[in-house]
């Protein structure tokens, strides 16, 4: 089902500067009064300029920038600053009355550029922000900037999931899908510049829709071969050696391989030639990948309808892999360790848009539930349900994960999809924990271009991977238990929890917290320091763990548990709140404006920062974070 509405044009857009908030507040403070300044580095992608940007947005700043075609000719770089001829000596005397300097694309500056920018540095009077990309050659005297021993270092990591989330829906005017937000981050590797390609190509293409319930937008199918995509992976597209070609090729449709079927007969050699280029990796298992997670869609999608059903036909059925993964993640559950859980063909399988098994899908949602990843957990269920309108395990796993997201997020009735009160009366399935799932059925052929033995059924018996003894249904709200730590597995640290819960223990609270962070229970430590932040009677150690559950909170993607809710809101200033009240009840920028005498910009400029600490994106969600009751302690 296609949404009428289309999404913003993303090219025509500037894109929000969102997440870095710590990155930051650093770098404004090395550029204070009295510091020298900072280098800041970091893969292609990452955003170093826009953060640079931010941070000397109301600086007085001259700014300098290399580039390819200059660094043969001296001096290029500060061209607009300095007279023709001029010598290095004199080039210094010069620039050090500059106050602020911001050196962009520090890797592409000519030698004496680079020169100047160190002395620069050296003598101390100049404050200097300087970009550098990671892993590309540098003049010496930038690469000594770069080693941190002048000036203070940065070292930025591609954006984080839950930041490119903010991004997708600040340029996109609605919100992302979770199972498309991991798709689109793993494609793009928090490189920023790949993901706005990805999107003006899915735009341009239509590939996007808003799904049954409408309110998130997606993207499944394969990844459109535009020219700009093209052109970043011309590397692999563009090989002129046939026997590289094919079994890169080969890779793309059958990732990850054994080493020793990738390299068969002369692969190895043809092996050897990719990995010095840096295009295939061989991994400690002893599988070889591909090194971008671009190239495998792109060469798939590139390749014709014949070779596609040619290549498709050597790879193995997933019904197997499928189980495996879903075995795996039982295991780690059972182990009460869910920190990660690797499961690429039931990503691969939902991405390219075929049914995913109702068993298989269950067990997907249980485990992203307990990591505190619910709307996730919302998604997959709602894969499962899409096939299996009836399966009992997602259905319990969609009760579970809605009620922790709160009732705006409730399933919307609809074909594949379970009315809440349908998903609160569902019994949870009786199957152990440990038990493994059942087989996956594959119910039809397999179309040209995919691989074979895609499995589109539900297996017998659907399993959940709920441990008996789990309380059936959804809980009630009324309860004042929280739908996802009743859902919880039993024993271990979770007995734990309960057991400091019902003594009062605040301490031992934020003792079992820390273990719960340590195993991947995000939402869970999350509760926990928020149980212990009511319960101590040292303010600081209150203080600490409100703090605490804040932040792991803010992970867990919208969770509003009354706890966390009422934490998060004591996080806000008191004009926020007045203001966030206000919006809640309906009332719009202009209105809230006149009532308390502020200007619309500055009420804006409130309920962003509002926004930003709730973990909201727009009003939605404010009228029931508004609702609970404030948890703060005094």
């Amino acid at each position: 089902m296609h949404d009428a509405r289309p999404l913003r044009p993303l090219s025509s857009l500037p894109w929000p500067f969102t997440g870095r908030e710590d990155e930051l507040e650093l770098l404004r403070g090395a550029l204070g009064a009295g510091r020298p300044g900072a280098v800041v580095t970091g893969p292609p992608g990452v955003g170093r300029s826009r953060l640079a940007a931010e941070a000397v947005r109301a600086a007085e700043c001259v700014r300098v920038a290399g580039t390819p075609e200059t660094r043969g000719t001296a001096f290029a770089a500060f061209a607009h600053l300095l007279p023709e001829g001029v010598t290095l000596h004199r080039a210094v005397h010069l620039l050090s009355g500059v106050r602020l300097l911001l050196v962009d694309d520090a890797q592409l500056l000519d030698d004496d550029s680079a020169a100047v920018v160190h002395q620069l540095a050296v003598q101390g009077r100049t404050r200097l922000l300087i970009l550098v990309a990671d892993g590309v050659p540098a003049p010496d005297a930038v690469a000594r900037l770069r080693s941190g021993d002048l000036l203070p270092r940065l070292a930025l990591e591609p954006l984080p999931r839950a930041d490119v989330a903010r991004v997708l829906a600040a340029v996109a005017g609605a919100g992302p899908e979770p199972l498309t937000v991991n798709r689109l981050h793993r494609l793009a590797g928090g490189d920023l510049s790949v993901l706005r390609d990805l999107l003006d190509a899915l735009r341009d293409q239509g590939r996007f829709d808003r799904g049954t319930d409408g309110r998130e937008w997606r993207w499944r199918g394969p990844v459109p071969v535009t020219p700009a995509l093209r052109e970043r992976a011309a590397a692999v597209l563009g090989r002129s050696r046939p026997e590289e070609r094919e079994v890169l090729d080969r890779l793309a449709f059958a990732e990850p391989l054994p080493l020793a079927a990738a390299a068969a007969g002369p692969d190895l050699d043809v092996l050897e030639r990719l990995e010095a280029e840096g295009l295939v990796r061989a991994d400690d298992d002893a599988a070889v990948r591909l090194a971008s997670p671009l190239h495998g869609p792109l060469l798939r999608a590139a390749a014709g309808r014949l070779r596609a059903r040619r290549l498709a036909a050597g790879r193995p059925p997933c019904g197997a892999a499928l189980e495996t993964e879903a075995a795996e993640l039982l295991r780690r559950i059972d182990a009460a360790d869910v920190r990660s859980g690797v499961a690429p063909v039931g990503d691969w399988l939902v991405g390219e848009g075929e049914p995913v098994p109702a068993g298989y899908a269950a067990v997907r949602a249980r485990f992203a539930r307990l990591r505190g990843e619910l709307r996730e957990a919302v998604a997959w269920a709602r894969e499962g349900l899409a096939g299996t309108p009836g399966d009992a395990g997602c259905l319990f796993e969609l009760g579970c994960a809605t009620e922790g997201l709160g009732e705006e997020f409730a399933p919307a009735r609809g074909p594949g999809r379970a009315s809440s009160p349908e998903a609160g009366r569902v019994e949870s399935p009786p199957r152990p924990l440990s038990t493994p799932p059942s087989r996956f059925v594959v119910r039809r052929g397999t179309p040209s271009g995919t691989p074979s033995g895609t499995p589109s059924g539900t297996p017998s018996g659907t399993p959940s991977g709920t441990p008996s003894g789990t309380p059936s249904g959804t809980p009630d709200r009324a309860s004042a238990g929280d739908a996802v730590r009743r859902a919880a597995p039993k024993g271990g640290v979770f007995a734990r929890h309960a057991e400091a819960l019902a003594r009062g223990d605040g301490p031992g609270l934020d003792g079992v917290a820390a273990e719960l962070e340590e195993r991947g229970f995000l939402l869970f430590a999350a509760e926990a320091h928020a149980r212990a932040a009511q319960l101590h009677r040292d303010p600081r150690a209150a203080r600490t763990a409100r703090t605490r559950a804040v932040a792991l909170a803010r992970r867990c993607q919208g969770a509003r548990t009354p706890a966390l809710a009422g934490l998060v809101l004591g996080e806000l200033t008191a004009r926020q709140r007045q203001i966030v009240t206000l919006a809640a009840a309906g009332l719009s920028n202009r209105q809230i404006a006149e009532r308390l005498t502020l200007s619309v910009r500055t009420v804006g400029n409130h309920l962003y920062g509002a926004y930003t600490r709730l973990g909201a994106s727009d009003r939605a969600a404010l009228p029931w974070l508004v609702d609970l009751p404030d948890t703060r302690t005094a």
